[in-house]
């Protein structure tokens, strides 16, 4: 039995192929593109008999659809609802894998309906796949189902790891689904695997044995989180779209075709380098530059039912921008500017720029805006700027000071949060890829 893990690192999240060892294999808690676990299916030849999913998810759209479709027995528990074929599964259920099994243990907290999988071989556990219910060094967020629900899922969230993970072997492998860099995770480690032992000693939250005060400290760490979030989980429960070859090819479009497109309400993505995007962009396109986190901030800031056209340099790779906008649930696809922002130049429309400036044009006088998270802001801050954070920028446009200048680490959220300010019609506006520490020491530092 081998576990070949897929890491999304934009998302924080983790998958698992499982090589169950008769030729066959297990994958847990697909992304929706299937081609990378078909193709380590193929790499190991093996054959795909069997997809689980530990919960609905709310960050990105399951693949276990797509891997139904091409020979999977879906399991999923019973409690989710699904409105496509699967095989619903509830607490004591043990699914034969041939020679090893998998047993399923009911753990709600993250979401009502969540399980987590425990692989045995005969009677001895092997390892423990566990969703969000536990991850090194934290849990998964309570509050993404209802906020009617977010403390009577945390206290199951208690009750399910204190009478029914923490009674497992100390060395037994935990496999969590949410890690690192997930929305959908409190106080993670940069770790993706641990043990229970591990986290019976390690993990902050465990070290809370009284129910009330794990409540109040699980609550009290939550921050904000993509407004994509927020409609996710229905779409897994009623089945995302089928495109069993992934990504779909975008349409080619000209000047016109976008122009037109824009003015029937299509929404434009420039995905290049923020210095690109400053120096000449279509005027009312969003900024937000192709990397690792791309769906992220396209699902935050994006209204879904938008058609969506891209724009961008010719040596990237635009077909990972559109993997990234299925993941997040953007099915309106409108294509991609052919030529770029030389081609719209050319046809002798306008291009707008958007300065990004240097720390050292920075002065005490300068209005700063931090567009980091709050969690980021607590640690560090620059004198004098305020924190309005890119997600939330739309709805607090009376607090951006005239001549503000965003920032944030690297210059991409800060560039992302000047765009969107930029289409509001607040034209004073400039950004720098300067961080806090880097600011901070350019104005205390003498001229």
């Amino acid at each position: 039995m081998e576990i070949e893990p897929i890491i999304d690192y934009g998302l924080g999240n983790s998958s698992y192929v499982l090589d169950l060892g008769d030729g066959q294999c297990l994958v847990i808690d697909p992304e929706r593109d299937p081609a990378p676990y078909l193709g380590a299916a193929e790499d190991r030849g093996l054959r795909l008999r069997w997809v689980a999913e530990t919960h609905l998810h709310s960050d990105f759209v399951s693949g276990s659809r797509e891997l139904a479709a091409a020979g999977a027995n879906l399991l999923a528990p019973a409690d989710s609802e699904l409105a496509f074929t699967h095989r619903p599964i509830m607490d004591g259920d043990e699914i034969d894998l041939g020679g090893l099994a998998l047993q399923v243990i009911a753990t709600p907290g993250h979401t009502p309906e969540h399980v987590a999988y425990l692989l045995v071989d005969g009677s001895t556990p092997k390892a423990l796949f566990s969703g969000g219910t536990l991850m090194a060094g934290g849990i998964a967020r309570t509050d993404l189902v209802s906020p009617d629900l977010t403390e009577e899922l945390a206290r199951a969230a208690f009750r399910s790891i204190h009478q029914r993970l923490l009674v497992l072997p100390e060395d037994l492998p935990v496999f969590p689904t949410h890690g690192a860099g997930s929305f959908c995770s409190v106080a993670p480690t940069g770790d993706r695997v641990t043990t229970i032992g591990r986290e019976r000693t390690d993990n902050p939250l465990l070290q809370i044995t009284d129910e009330d005060e794990f409540v109040a400290s699980l609550l009290g760490g939550l921050g904000t989180y993509p407004s994509y979030f927020l409609r996710l989980r229905e779409v897994n429960q009623s089945g995302p779209v089928v495109y069993g070859t992934l990504p779909p090819e975008l349409n080619r479009l000209s000047a016109d075709d976008v122009e037109m497109l824009i003015a029937d309400g299509a929404e434009v993505i420039d995905v290049r380098p923020v210095e690109r995007f400053g120096d000449g962009h279509i005027r009312g396109s969003l900024s937000i530059e192709l990397r690792s986190s791309f769906a992220t901030w396209l699902g935050w800031v994006v209204d879904p039912d938008r058609p969506l056209v891209f724009v961008a340099d010719p040596d990237q790779d635009l077909s990972s921008a559109v993997r990234h906008a299925l993941n997040v649930g953007y099915e309106n696809l409108g294509g991609y500017l052919d030529g770029g922002t030389d081609a719209w130049a050319a046809s002798g429309r306008p291009l707008e720029q958007i300065e990004l400036v240097g720390a050292g044009e920075i002065t005490g006088d300068t209005s700063l805006v931090d567009v980091r998270q709050h969690s980021e802001w607590d640690v560090e801050s620059v004198p004098g700027a305020i924190n309005l954070e890119v997600g939330s920028i739309e709805a607090l446009l009376g607090e951006v000071p005239p001549g503000a200048v965003t920032h944030c680490g690297t210059g991409q959220r800060a560039m992302t949060a000047a765009s969107l300010i930029r289409r509001a019609g607040i034209a004073d506006v400039a950004a720098t890829s300067a961080g806090p520490t880097e600011l901070a020491r350019s104005l205390t530092e003498p001229a």
